[in-house]
């Protein structure tokens, strides 16, 4: 048997012609950006424009050093460094058409579980132009009752006590941004590509919330020099498979031991407010703006709340991925129903946007056969995902006398789905959620207090309140207990109650 082509830097000129690869030289890149949380989303997005720019002349200082914050990112760093930060990014087209290409913007990962002083002093550096985020919603470790950052939080204590060991990324940015105004190094800019509506105001917010208790003169400091633009990020990126990894091995004889896999989708609207220079990523497809709001809110409440709305209800009628569910006419009706009815109105005018074709655009991405995104990973974290979603259009919608009872049965599905953990079936259904524990015991109460899942403060706010709202929730209770066939209550939603 050949033996396989490791992805190293040494052996791209060993790789099929098929295989896109770097055209630049990396030996010659510097780390202008930083980038915390080096999953397989920055991998597919923020990377792959840094890649495509960095084949342009001129642009060699925006190489990206990559940070894990906690020992389970070793991994990650490990593989990273055994293929010179070198891995393979699979484009999967809906016609079956795979573009493969090895991405070279990434030059470095630093672990700071292992060395926090060396990732401070890094981005302290007057190389470090740009310090990039994707922590995840939960991440930024707000309260979903007030939004409000949550200084008691364990590790939050720890750094204000700890400084000089931070455990959080904000422990990081605050000791950072200290030692560049001590030394009088410019600010850099804090760039937020989480799935956040205004992810930069809530990155600022937080940190200068941070940094407050730690120093108000810091904090002053951080609020005149620190740019924070806000940006909407999208490409369906799923969990990489052993599958994907098996892919390059038969088809190319490439080893590669943590490929991305993504859609040819691929969408940037960056707000143009950066504190020490930024990368054309214009050039590249990006797209600069003024204000991002209507951009986010079109995403966060279509993509993003579709795919909650698949993952709760598709997961209890014992579907496992996205395009499994929309392959399943009732489930592409209802998603697009509930687009139409529930989403739409609450939205703001998108420049340079035609709604119906976005949405449209949307089914058909989520049906991309070759795309097998796991539901279990899109119902991951389902309480810091649904307040940012889902929640803010079933409030929007109560306060203008709209339509709630789509995305109601989303609710009650997920208080099925977090009392029994399985689907109608009896199918086990893994639940990940920092908030599993009072999720279950607030479901499980729901058989005496048919409200108690939506008194979850910290999640519904004061939405069990709202009797258009509950009336239209107890009534979906009420037919998801007696018998657990989601499709028998979109049905009733889609085309009337019996």
């Amino acid at each position: 048997m050949k033996s396989l082509i490791p992805i190293t830097q040494s052996t791209l000129g060993e790789l099929p012609e098929e295989i896109a690869r770097p055209s630049y030289d990396r030996s010659k890149l510097t780390a202008g950006i930083m980038h915390i949380g080096v999953g397989g989303f920055h991998r597919s997005h923020q990377a792959y424009y840094t890649d495509q720019l960095l084949s342009e002349p001129g642009n060699r200082e925006w190489g990206i050093c990559g940070v894990g914050l906690r020992d389970a990112d070793r991994k990650i760093g490990d593989v990273l460094k055994q293929q010179n930060y070198l891995y393979t990014l699979i484009v999967k087209h809906p016609d079956g058409r795979i573009e493969n290409r090895v991405i070279g913007s990434l030059i470095d990962f630093m672990l700071a579980s292992d060395d926090p002083d060396a990732v401070i002093e890094r981005m302290a550096s007057e190389e470090t132009r740009i310090v990039s985020l994707t922590i995840t919603e939960g991440g930024y470790l707000l309260n979903p009752a007030d939004g409000e950052f949550d200084l008691d939080h364990p590790d939050v204590q720890h750094d204000l006590e700890n400084p000089d060991k931070p455990r959080t990324v904000f422990g990081h940015l605050a000791a950072a941004l200290q030692q560049r105004r001590e030394l009088d190094i410019p600010a850099f800019t804090i760039q937020s590509c989480d799935n956040i509506q205004h992810n930069g105001d809530v990155t600022r917010k937080v940190l200068l919330a941070f940094a407050k208790e730690l120093d108000p003169d810091l904090a002053d400091w951080i609020e005149w020099e620190v740019s924070f633009p806000n940006a909407m990020v999208d490409r369906i990126t799923p969990v990489t498979t052993p599958e994907d990894i098996e892919y390059l091995q038969n088809e190319f004889g490439i080893k590669d031991e943590w490929p991305v896999t993504c859609e040819p989708f691929c969408q940037w609207v960056i707000e143009d407010d950066f504190s020490n220079g930024r990368p054309v990523w214009e050039s590249v497809g990006a797209q600069f703006v003024p204000d991002v709001t209507p951009y986010e809110k079109m995403k966060i409440r279509l993509l993003n709340a579709g795919h909650s709305v698949l993952g709760i209800l598709g997961s209890i009628d014992g579907h496992t991925t996205i395009d499994g569910c929309i392959a399943d006419p009732l489930f592409a009706t209802y998603l697009r129903r509930f687009m139409d009815v529930e989403a739409t109105p609450v939205l703001d005018t998108v420049e340079g946007i035609d709604l119906e074709a976005y949405k449209a655009s949307l089914i058909e991405r989520f049906g991309n056969s070759n795309i097998k995104d796991n539901l279990a990973r899109i119902c991951l974290e389902s309480s810091s995902k649904l307040p940012k979603f889902l929640i803010p259009t079933i409030n929007e919608n109560l306060a203008k006398g709209g339509s709630t009872e789509y995305a109601a049965l989303v609710i009650a599905a997920w208080c099925y789905y977090s009392d029994k953990h399985t689907s109608k079936d009896g199918v086990k259904l893994e639940v990940v959620d920092e908030m599993k524990d009072e999720l279950h015991a607030a479901a499980v109460a729901t058989r005496k207090d048919k409200l108690s899942f939506l008194r979850v403060e910290a999640v519904f706010g004061d939405l069990s309140e709202n009797q258009v709202f509950t009336d239209d929730y107890v009534r979906m209770i009420d037919a998801l207990y007696e018998n657990p066939n989601i499709a028998r209550l979109m049905q009733a939603l889609l085309f009337g109650w019996e």
